[in-house]
């Protein structure tokens, strides 16, 4: 803390969050605040050198609302309430600091869990970067629009491109394609939706170097949202 008050710098923390739940037979559980980590990281070093701001990363909350994955093994969901009172409280502890810029930095979208994101944002007043709005979805994928994200060609490029040893490329390049638009109303988990395998969207089709270029882009996102809260 001393340290940042004699800093110049404008301090901003980075709260990484998403939720722990399979993606497909091919993609870690963690893939979600993995991405989360990997934008922040990315935020962090190109905004190093910066003299007016100091870009600060909090560990990440790897937990989420999840309850599309219910069935599957592997996911762990808490409740709305539950992450609702952690992140508020993590926010709370920083602003009773003097640490008031904050952003939660979020890459697992179940409606249920925006909704959560949406509150502490504006009860706690800290910063959110919503990917799932239309300002930052029309600079994302073709894929990420249509909502066949979830552990498809968007998703396992980002895991590609950040930690490649995590993704079982012999399962990955043969998967077939899932067309489940996740984004449309009445889906209620995986399973019923027609994700057997707990994926849609086309995995096989995901590499490496789109992985970059996306992150390119959500670092893009990330560090305008940092300047907009300085």
């Amino acid at each position: 803390m001393a340290a940042l008050a004699s800093d110049a710098r404008v301090p901003v923390l980075l709260l990484p969050v998403g939720a722990v739940e399979p993606h497909g037979p091919h993609a870690p559980l963690g893939t979600d605040p993995l991405i989360s980590r990997g934008m922040c990281e990315r935020a962090a070093a190109r905004l190093a050198g910066d003299p007016g701001v100091r870009v600060l990363i909090l560990p990440e909350v790897p937990y989420g609302v999840t309850r599309f994955a219910a069935g599957f093994a592997g996911g762990v969901s808490i409740g709305e309430e539950t992450l609702y009172a952690l992140l508020t409280e993590i926010c709370g502890a920083l602003v009773e600091q003097g640490l008031t810029r904050i952003l939660l930095v979020n890459n697992h979208f179940e409606p249920a869990h925006l909704a959560v994101l949406r509150r502490v944002a504006e009860t706690a007043g800290v910063g959110f970067v919503d990917l799932v709005r239309r300002r930052y979805a029309a600079r994302l994928t073709d894929e990420f629009r249509s909502g066949e994200c979830h552990a498809g060609q968007y998703e396992t490029s980002l895991v590609l491109a950040d930690r490649p040893d995590l993704v079982d490329a012999v399962v990955q390049r043969g998967l077939p394609a899932v067309h489940v638009d996740l984004a449309r109303g009445g889906v209620t988990d995986f399973a019923s939706a027609g994700m057997t395998e707990a994926y849609c969207g086309t995995p096989a089709q995901a590499t490496a170097e789109e992985g970059e270029k996306t992150f390119s882009v959500l670092t893009d996102i990330l560090v305008e949202a940092i300047r907009e809260l300085v």
